[in-house]
């Protein structure tokens, strides 16, 4: 189903629902499906996420499906350049509300690393997710600048982050928004997932999509990396 007779690529999916609550629970079964078939399909799993607040209702409703946790690994899309231990840590968020109960079985490979600079914590990053292996589900977010991830537009290494052939898995950014030192996975590896999602909310949000869906230039608006490639949108008011 379309969202708000949004003009969809036939490459991309809408799913409008009526509330938080059902986004949350109608996401993580849909994430929960996918990992089952990863899991009986090849004996394993890889889940990555992104932060900031929208998902912790995804996550406390992802962390209470039935499946083998202990054959799954998190990862997450982006993360400030902040100890786990900070309020605005994407991995303490996941720590707290995704990795309870049963999910706590699973295996996480966060991309904070405690670092002199940015640049080495996004190098050391970089070494440690060669070892994740092959995306099976992609959740990410959007903000009204039309971001996903840490691909923010006007960041010096948004270019390279971009690029279909970056060498670098994960790169350093700026946001504009505190705090601005941040880390992303770069395109070819986000790209690599079997099956991607985007959450978003309220009807600004909506309007982004219109947004980009009417524009070619990514640089402008990263989130168009994702919308000519199979995507599936999950939208509530």
């Amino acid at each position: 189903m379309a969202i708000c007779n949004l003009d969809l690529p036939p490459q991309v999916t809408g799913l409008g629902l009526g509330s938080p609550e059902q986004l949350a629970g109608e996401l993580a079964i849909t994430v929960a499906n996918a990992l089952r078939d990863a899991v009986d399909t090849r004996g394993s799993a890889v889940l990555v996420v992104s932060g900031g607040r929208s998902p912790v209702a995804f996550f406390e409703r992802l962390s209470a499906e039935e499946l083998d946790w202990s054959k799954v690994t998190v990862s997450l899309a982006d993360e400030r350049f902040v100890p786990v231990s900070h309020t605005d840590s994407n991995e303490g968020l996941v720590r707290r509300h995704l990795l309870r109960g049963a999910a706590a079985d699973a295996q996480l490979l966060g991309l904070y690393r405690s670092a002199p600079s940015l640049d080495e914590a996004a190098r050391l990053s970089d070494e440690a997710l060669a070892e994740l292996g092959a995306i099976d589900v992609l959740v990410l977010g959007m903000g009204e600048d039309g971001h996903t991830a840490s691909l923010f537009p006007g960041s010096p290494n948004l270019e390279q982050a971009l690029r279909s052939d970056c060498p670098q898995r994960c790169l350093p950014m700026l946001a504009p928004s505190v705090p601005r030192q941040r880390l992303t996975l770069t395109l070819p590896l986000l790209h690599s997932a079997h099956l991607t999602l985007l959450a978003v909310q309220g009807q600004a949000k909506l309007a982004t999509l219109a947004d980009a869906l009417a524009g070619e230039d990514v640089a402008a608006m990263p989130i168009r990396a994702f919308l000519r490639r199979p995507l599936e949108i999950h939208w509530c008011p």
